[in-house]
């Protein structure tokens, strides 16, 4: 992590859900690097572990919590020791998700299908549901939403992942409408195929495939999602709230 930024979440209190690795570890990161005291949750705990210990090492703030987000009592009871420990939620980015088994639609089992509803779209709706109750009893805040490209169009083999992303940006919309007047914003973020460890999976050929339908030629780095995120959490994005902004190299556009 590089050193301190612009401060633009300065005395803020954020949480980043899956903050262990990938994404959701560049994003805790930006956070702390702009002011903010964060509390990263994820299930693998050495990996939330991790990211604090480097982000306390560099001079930010941060603590862990184990969270696993598809259990909605665990989202409750975080949100609430969140708020008596200091004293309110300001940015809540959920970000935790799984890719799930890549098999064609008619040949994914009930399980295949539930272990990716109930962790992208359930354990994003847990999240949300509790973090508008605090934040709209509080004067307001920012919650991101980490959906994907595949929350616009279609991808094979990609089923409840697509369907589940989606829904985050329905979600995301009709948080917004509901809470807009409590001083929430509630914005979604779609990455395209982002150089996480994730990327290492997908053999060489299909690689230049998909680098192939991205105008810029290149996979995404967290840093630059986590750009966005930070952006739509601070008060640079006072008025926008509903929105959904894709990451992806003009992917969408080709």
């Amino acid at each position: 992590m590089t050193t301190r930024g612009k401060d633009l979440l300065k005395d803020k209190t954020a949480l980043v859900t899956g903050g262990g690795a990938g994404i959701g570890r560049a994003i805790a990161e930006r956070y702390a690097r702009e002011g903010a005291t964060v509390i990263v949750t994820d299930f693998n705990d050495d990996a939330g572990q991790q990211t604090v210990a480097d982000i306390t090492r560099a001079g930010g703030n941060a603590s862990y919590e184990h969270l696993n987000v598809c259990n909605s009592a665990e989202h409750d009871a975080l949100i609430a020791k969140i708020v008596m420990q200091h004293g309110r939620l300001d940015v809540a980015c959920n970000n935790a998700g799984i890719s799930g088994a890549m098999v064609p639609l008619v040949e994914m089992t009930d399980a295949q299908w539930l272990e990716v509803i109930n962790t992208n779209l359930s354990g994003v709706f847990f999240g949300i549901r509790a973090q508008c109750r605090a934040m709209s009893s509080a004067g307001g805040g920012a919650i991101v939403n980490i959906s994907s490209i595949l929350g616009q169009v279609g991808f094979p083999a990609t089923v409840a992942y697509t369907a589940a992303k989606h829904g985050v940006v329905g979600m995301t919309q009709t948080a917004a409408i509901e809470y807009g007047a409590q001083g929430v914003r509630v914005n979604a973020v779609g990455p395209t195929f982002i150089k996480t460890s994730w990327i290492n999976n997908i053999p060489p050929d299909l690689q230049s495939d998909l680098l192939a339908r991205h105008p810029l030629a290149r996979f995404g780095e967290a840093e630059e999602v986590a750009a966005l995120a930070l952006w739509l959490s601070s008060d640079e994005a006072s008025y926008i709230t509903g929105a959904y902004y894709p990451v992806d190299g003009g992917y969408l556009a080709a």
